[in-house]
């Protein structure tokens, strides 16, 4: 993945760039958002990995299948990435796009995992302790893990924060031993 994703910065940075410069970041979310979603389709996904699709014949493809749903600059995106051999990063630009985006409104994106689920005073309390400590609004997205046994583990972005007893007991096993 992370190999996929250094193919896939420039383009995402490029993009990005673009999206600021024209005030369209919301329009550019979209329409990634649509050619990630049609490229990862198992039907079409076959056709673009086809070795005997040449550039030209791809390109009219990807490029009916998306007209109309994105913008002129976002097809020109597809067909550098069809000239280019790199259709398939669509959705990692995507990806990328979004953090970058996110980043720039001064939110971060925050996976939080914990043993059991919030209640309804804890959720904003948490999310508001997030906030301060890492400087940003947080965009939390909460799932359970059982076998955590209990606090919370949070990613946010490169960042990572282990308050579980699992991740306790495992430091602790690592420091006796």
């Amino acid at each position: 993945m992370s190999e996929l994703a250094t193919l896939a910065r420039p383009y995402a940075v490029a993009v990005f760039k673009r999206a600021k410069e024209t005030a369209t970041t919301k329009k550019w979310s979209v329409d990634l958002a649509f050619m990630s979603a049609v490229l990862s389709n198992k039907d079409i996904s076959v056709v673009i990995d086809n070795p005997k699709v040449n550039k030209q014949a791809l390109t009219v493809f990807v490029l009916d299948i998306c007209r109309g749903q994105v913008s002129e600059e976002a097809e020109n995106l597809l067909q550098l990435l069809v000239h280019n051999n790199r259709l398939t990063l669509i959705s990692i630009i995507a990806t990328l796009f979004e953090i970058y985006k996110t980043e720039d409104e001064g939110y971060v994106n925050v996976e939080v995992v914990v043993a059991y689920a919030f209640s309804k005073d804890e959720k904003p309390k948490f999310a508001s302790t997030l906030e301060k400590t890492l400087g940003k609004k947080v965009n939390m997205n909460v799932s359970i893990d059982k076998s955590l046994i209990g606090g919370v583990l949070v990613r946010a972005g490169d960042r990572v924060i282990d308050g579980s007893i699992r991740g306790q007991l495992q430091q602790m096993q690592k420091t006796l031993q």
